[in-house]
């Protein structure tokens, strides 16, 4: 019996609020829904349905940070150029403009785990010293949260 071998892309956004493709300023809130939609329709508008029918094999969102915005996605070794080549050309998300980044390239979710929690201690503790005033403990619980999240995260 062989394993079917999956990558794990460790990616970022940047979102553009002001620039809200309606015109509109509402927040987006990142979910696993809105960014595999996202991804999804970009693979279809680049590769075409037999593409977008070839990767959606093992492709998931496994896990979203709403704070720091990082998230990671599971692919198939065999489409992940397709699928990552797929998610730089993606230019929104929801209805706002986006930019995503990628952090790293894992071939197991636990290099891809550890790598993401170092990222986000790190994102977070930056956005503490960026912070004028001290952070809400409403926002300090949300991101343990988030972290114990992550530290769960299984195949």
């Amino acid at each position: 019996m062989v394993a079917f071998k999956n990558r794990y892309l460790l990616m970022e956004v940047f979102l553009d609020p002001d620039k809200d493709l309606l015109g509109e300023r509402s927040p987006i809130n990142l979910t696993q829904l809105n960014l595999s939609e996202a991804i999804r329709e970009s693979i279809r508008l680049n590769f075409g349905e037999c593409g977008l029918g070839s990767s959606q094999g093992s492709f998931q969102v496994k896990y979203v940070n709403p704070i720091t915005k990082v998230f990671i996605v599971r692919v198939s070794r065999e489409d992940y150029r397709h699928v990552w080549s797929a998610m730089t050309m993606v230019r929104s998300v929801g209805n706002c403009r986006a930019v995503l980044n990628l952090l790293d390239l894992c071939g197991c979710i636990r290099a891809c785990r550890e790598t993401a929690l170092k990222c986000e201690e790190a994102k977070f503790e930056q956005r503490k010293l960026m912070s004028k005033t001290n952070l809400t403990d409403e926002e300090i619980q949300r991101m343990n949260l988030c972290l114990e999240r992550i530290k769960l995260l299984e195949n």
